[in-house]
């Protein structure tokens, strides 16, 4: 963005931020406020959004997709305005900046849009890094974290990366240690899924089974074991999702996915979130590699990733 005539001189801070798997998933049963505790493992991978905040002489948040964007901009519906939780963002950074001014985000999606994955709330996680450079505000990660579980359940993760459990909504985050690196093999779907949808959908599964599940208090700590030491053979015979079989039962073809993903190598497979993005475990990196390869071949969008990454970081501070 070109800075208007003047004394004005604009400044653009650009951040990029992750998505996430999550490796394990317990929901328990619905609770009396409309929600469901949980207990997760999220795993931040290599597949990043960014977000170029850009100060601008006018007051006010204006937003717009970056051409470098990979997804298909023109399937996707993304809000340009308040409801986009990137605005969000900057709305409550600007709250907390004595020196805001306008600002321009410029969003670069890589990440699919309702796929399981935080894509969104990364995108937040990124405004909120972004805002608080270009304001100069000077609050810690701490800081930044809290602000960030105003804005939902996923963006102090992607503010944190790595690898961590979340209990309670997923927002009571504890750092695991995990520098071992895992390869994973998403595949990507044409499609959303709603995540209340999802949620509603497994209740009800539940109440048509008699079922009443437990109330998550942790995770199993052989998943963390296995992910400390990078070992993706005991970490595929303890990948749980308690979400997959409603983000199943609403796209039946997951369950086509997951097969031909272990038909080809995948040494397990798991819905990621509420889905619909599939994540396959393999052993190494080439082994993803060759994996993603014969599913692309297959007519199928996979990418191979790692895990952990580290969280929102800024990647280029320019005046112009």
């Amino acid at each position: 963005m070109n800075a208007p005539a003047g004394r004005f001189a604009a400044r653009t801070v650009r951040v990029k931020a992750p998505g996430k798997v999550n490796v394990s998933l317990a929901v328990g049963p619905l609770r009396p406020d409309g929600y469901h505790s949980v207990a997760s493992v999220y795993l931040a991978v290599s597949l990043y959004e960014e977000v170029a905040a850009t100060s601008t002489a006018t007051p006010g948040i204006t937003l717009s997709l970056s051409p470098e964007s990979t997804l298909d901009l023109d399937a996707v519906d993304i809000p340009l305005d308040s409801n986009n939780l990137a605005y969000k963002a900057a709305a409550i950074m600007a709250d907390v900046s004595v020196h805001a001014t306008g600002v321009h985000l410029e969003i670069t999606k890589r990440v699919p849009v309702a796929g399981g994955m935080g894509g969104g709330s990364a995108d937040a996680a990124a405004t909120l890094l972004a805002c608080d450079a270009l304001w100069n505000s000077g609050l810690s990660r701490e800081e930044l974290a809290h602000l960030a579980a105003e804005l939902g359940a996923d963006v102090p993760f992607s503010l944190l990366g790595g690898t961590a459990v979340g209990l309670g909504l997923g927002d009571k985050l504890s750092p695991a240690l995990a520098k071992a690196q895992t390869h994973w093999v998403l595949v990507l779907a044409e499609y959303g899924l709603s995540t209340p949808e999802v949620y509603r959908t497994l209740d009800s599964l539940r109440d048509a089974e008699g079922v009443t599940a437990d109330e998550p208090t942790g995770v199993d700590p052989h998943i963390l074991a296995a992910l400390r030491g990078g070992d993706a053979g005991s970490l595929s015979r303890v990948l749980v999702n308690d979400l997959q079989r409603a983000s199943i039962s609403l796209a039946p073809a997951l369950r086509d996915t997951l097969g031909i993903g272990e038909s080809h190598g995948a040494i397990a497979g798991i819905v990621s979130g509420s889905g619909p993005t599939v994540a396959l475990l393999a052993d190494d990196p080439v082994a993803a590699e060759a994996l993603a390869e014969d599913l692309r071949h297959q007519g199928l969008a996979a990418l191979h990733v790692h895990g952990p990454v580290p969280g929102a970081r800024i990647i280029s501070d320019t005046h112009h």
